[in-house]
């Protein structure tokens, strides 16, 4: 790891599967990241998107067969920034949101880095 660490900040993290959604949480931590909420489903997550106090958010695209749209449009109108995380490619983006950034899955942690700083630093622009 390099010695440039990020200033932390807290994340809202959506992810069906549970494997992976610890995985992704460890990652964030590691990375130093505070996980301010998590959702394995679509209704959970629209309310934590509404409720949570977040810096940016992680979101799975396909969430139980369910499009994570209504929870992007959320996310959106708080003017939050978000990642998808896909194993489908930006193709399997919900097309209103094709120009976001997203993360192919399997990532690594150097990948989720990358990601994060690069999002953050558009959103600040």
């Amino acid at each position: 790891m390099t010695a440039t660490r990020p200033v932390g900040g807290s994340v809202f993290l959506v992810e069906d599967e549970v494997m992976i959604r610890m995985m992704v949480a460890d990652m964030l931590e590691e990375l130093g990241y505070r996980v301010a909420a998590e959702a394995g489903e679509i209704g959970e997550a629209v309310k934590l998107a509404q409720t949570t106090d977040f810096d940016f958010a992680i979101l799975d695209v396909n969430v139980n067969g369910k499009v994570i749209s209504p929870v992007a449009d959320l996310i959106k109108a708080r003017n939050r920034p978000f990642i998808f995380a896909t194993g489908y490619g930006s193709s399997g983006l919900p097309e209103e949101y094709r120009d976001r950034p997203a993360l192919q899955k399997p990532f690594q942690l150097e990948t989720l880095a990358r990601m994060i700083a690069a999002t953050l630093k558009d959103a600040a622009a």
